[in-house]
């Protein structure tokens, strides 16, 4: 039975070529994107699972007070792990992490070669006892237990010293530290939150000899026991802050998050070393696209199955005539949307196998061919196989086996109302769907250029940040700044510890001496010139002096409009004055500049200040002219060797950085663009499909209409007129839903655009133009056919 079966669906798909081929493609780039984004999104879930204890290994996590904004930080105080290892007996394993000089690109020595190394950490023995990493050379067991070792992970090994076993060799970071290599271990996987090239013993640094409880700037990772009480462990940490920490001092406390959801619920967690955090949302956003596209994909099935219903009708009589039962008759239904719909996902199998260089591109990240492999992509896709043939096939079984024979032998006359309406609803439900895409598309890309185009309050254009870590001497650092200000391209110059868009210091800034009212502060200490580098509008005062003597104990702060409003004076009052922030007895404020969006717009403005006080200086920032970027590179580079020949020329442009903050919302954008587009085309196959229909049934009405004189323009408008309605009335149920979605999207952004009107009306000429294009087709085709061969059809 069931191979007659399939021998009749191929007869029915090879009968009618255009529909069929319609049917098909329209299935197939529903499956394809379903399975695309169902590859990312197990991709995504896939983070951290390779960890034979991942069930067991926490991070712990840093929630401050009210006096530092209420944030989540990813960095806690290197003293937790020693005292909570010691004091705490459910737990069997502690590590820190620390990114090297608080997350700056080191410059690294090896084999006679200058290499830039963003991805160099430090951390304790037990670290690979945790994650149990593979090793190449040496072992995993006795790594890191004594200071100024490394390991390498096996691409950065074969990068510094080739094929050949690099054990015992040595490197210098950054011309201050001699480091031994004693292993290699085989690199993190792309899904693995953690990504280090380079890892260092924490042994060879201050903080392991005096670990503190205020600088939270460590990743420390648990691994607990197999019956452990997470809530008991949270306990045992904060009792462990109360005896170590004044109460005055505790603005923060401790948590613990599993391993198992840093990687998509972390998207709100600061100071993470992780380059690799995605968002629960996207996933869930991503899969909701996916089952609305293939919803449109089998609502196509099912009008396109109603369009050609006129020709299974008769079929349907004579084989209910000759006794066939209605379990037969839906049997025989399901196992023709079943073959339609194998043909469709051996398609999309094809189409997404080619795809998938251009959608990796689009999202960013790497999906391996052989997860197509898979048993879980196997299953995923048997289960898809059955959904969608069980979707798209629910119609035409249940519907067109119910019919008597007398009912659909007397002239195809069939009780059309349920099923006329059904396919309007079908109709109304994909361009509803496809209007809330178009006007989510629309309101990404706005958020995205209104994002672009916000004057942040500095110029990042034209900037750049050269790594200036490897340099030891104010000398050098003099030497290497006048250089490049020699340069005609370079139009100002400056020297700081950070930039906007990357953290620095944070500090609390104290309304007085005697009160507790403070707000979160971020300090970078800069030199003279920071204003003219980052085009900062000076509102009162004066910028940092460019040069301060070693012995010079006053520290001089240029605050930000917001640091002073919270003081609660005018900028021209703070001049002069002493705060209180953790800068020294003596910090005086000498300048103010207007506020500037120093992180993403998805947070207000906060307190910020430039001051020249005791930290590193890391960049050197450099503004510049140039109508030949390759060649003022080399400038620089040339400038940079000449002062430091043993280190590395690492930059980063500042309006890069910037863009690099919402890559997220780039990547959901160029996502909802090329699969809003699809599903529109998707939806238009199940349009034309209705049209058609449509046409066939009024096939002696449009005859007997043109004998009668009727232009190809009145019949047109008669035929497309319906169609249009029912597009306006998916307009009206698609607008409201669009809007909360978009509403809510927004809320994450402190800084945002309005939806307004606007986005509405050009969404619903953008749907309503494509409607009528798609139906005039078939419209037009039927207007202008012969009268006689309609009116001989009946």
């Amino acid at each position: 039975m069931f191979k007659n079966f399939i021998k009749i669906s191929w007869r029915k798909i090879k009968s009618d070529k255009t529909f069929s081929f319609i049917n098909i493609l329209g299935l197939s780039i529903g499956l394809t994107i379903t399975l695309l984004l169902f590859m990312f999104v197990m991709k995504e879930k896939s983070f951290d699972t390779m960890y034979a204890n991942k069930d067991r290994i926490y991070r712990v996590i840093f929630h401050t007070t009210d006096q530092r904004n209420n944030e989540i930080w990813a960095t806690v105080p290197a003293a937790l792990k020693p005292e909570a290892q010691m004091e705490i007996p459910d737990i069997e394993k502690s590590s820190r992490l620390w990114d090297h000089d608080f997350g700056k690109t080191a410059s690294i020595e090896a084999n006679n070669e200058q290499f830039s190394e963003p991805k160099l950490y430090y951390t304790d023995p037990e670290f690979f006892q945790i994650f149990q990493l593979n090793f190449v050379y040496g072992s995993s067991n006795k790594q890191l237990e004594r200071p100024n070792t490394v390991v390498l992970s096996k691409s950065t090994a074969k990068k510094f010293f080739g094929e050949t076993n690099p054990i015992g060799q040595t490197l210098s970071i950054d011309n201050k530290r001699k480091m031994e290599v004693t292993g290699v271990y085989e690199d993190f996987p792309s899904n693995s939150s953690l990504d280090g090239n380079v890892i260092a013993s924490f042994r060879s640094i201050g903080f392991y000899k005096e670990p503190s409880w205020s600088n939270a700037s460590f990743e420390t990772y648990f691994l607990l026991n197999k019956n452990a009480d997470v809530g008991s462990v949270t306990q045992k940490m904060q009792d462990l802050v109360d005896n170590n920490v004044p109460k005055e001092d505790q603005w923060y406390s401790l948590a613990l998050q599993p391993l198992e959801k840093m990687h998509l619920y972390s998207s709100e967690i600061k100071s993470a070393y992780s380059s690799k955090i995605g968002s629960i949302e996207e996933v869930r956003n991503f899969s909701l696209l996916a089952l609305l596209i293939l919803l449109i994909a089998c609502i196509n099935y099912m009008n396109l199955a109603t369009a050609r219903s006129q020709k299974s009708m008769k079929d349907v009589g004579i084989n209910k005539t000759l006794g066939a039962s209605n379990r037969v008759l839906i049997l025989r239904f399901f196992t023709e949307t079943g073959f339609v719909t194998l043909i469709a996902i051996l398609l999309a199998f094809i189409f997404t196998v080619l795809a998938i260089p251009v959608f990796e591109g689009v999202v960013g990240t790497s999906l391996s061919l052989n997860f197509l492999w898979s048993f879980q992509f196997i299953v995923a896709i048997l289960g898809i196989w059955v959904i969608t043939t069980l979707i798209a096939g629910s119609f035409p079984a249940l519907h067109l086996s119910r019919f008597s024979p007398i009912e659909v032998m007397q002239s195809g006359k069939t009780r059309e109302s349920f099923s006329a309406n059904l396919r309007k609803g079908l109709v109304i439900a994909q361009f509803s769907a496809s209007v809330i895409l178009i006007i989510s598309t629309i309101v990404i890309y706005n958020q995205l250029e209104f994002m672009r185009n916000k004057n942040l309050g500095y110029n990042p254009d034209n900037t750049i940040a050269v790594s200036i870590a490897a340099i030891n001497s104010d000398s050098e650092r003099e030497t290497l700044i006048n250089q490049f200000e020699s340069l005609p391209e370079v139009s100002a110059a400056s020297m700081a510890q950070g930039y906007p868009g990357i953290s620095v210091s944070g500090r609390s800034l104290f309304k007085n001496i005697n009160s507790d009212d403070a707000i979160s502060l971020q300090t970078n200490r800069a030199q003279g010139g920071i204003t003219e580098v980052l085009h900062l509008k000076l509102l009162a005062g004066k910028d940092l002096p460019k040069n301060k003597q070693s012995e010079d104990s006053i520290v001089d702060v240029l605050l930000n409009k917001k640091a002073v409003d919270f003081l609660g004076i005018s900028p021209q009052e703070v001049i002069g004055k002493n705060i209180i922030a953790n800068l020294g007895p003596n910090a005086y404020v000498v300048g103010v500049v207007d506020d500037f969006n120093f992180s993403s717009l998805r947070s207000p403005i906060g307190a910020y200040a430039f001051n020249n006080g005791f930290e590193p200086l890391r960049y050197m920032l450099i503004r510049f002219e140039s109508n030949d970027l390759p060649a003022t590179l080399e400038k620089f580079k040339d400038k940079f060797k000449d002062v430091v020949p043993t280190s590395a020329f690492d930059y980063t442009f500042l309006d890069k950085n910037v863009e690099q903050m919402y890559a997220l919302e780039q990547r959901t954008a160029k996502v909802s663009l090329i699969f809003a587009g699809l599903a529109i085309f998707v939806a238009c196959l199940g349009l034309f499909g209705l049209a058609a229909f449509m046409a066939e049934q009024r096939t002696k009405e449009i005859g007997v209409r043109k004998v009668l004189g009727a232009s190809v323009s009145g019949i047109t408008k008669l035929l497309s007129k319906d169609f249009v309605k029912l597009v306006l009335i998916a307009l009206v149920i698609a607008f409201p839903v669009a809007y909360w979605i978009a509403e809510n999207w927004l809320q994450e952004f402190a800084y945002r655009i309005e939806v307004n009107w606007q986005i509405f009306v050009f969404a619903g000429i953008i749907a309503v133009f494509i409607a009528f294009i798609t139906v005039s087709f078939q419209a037009i085709k039927a207007a202008v056919s012969n009268p006689i061969n309609s009116l001989r059809k009946e």
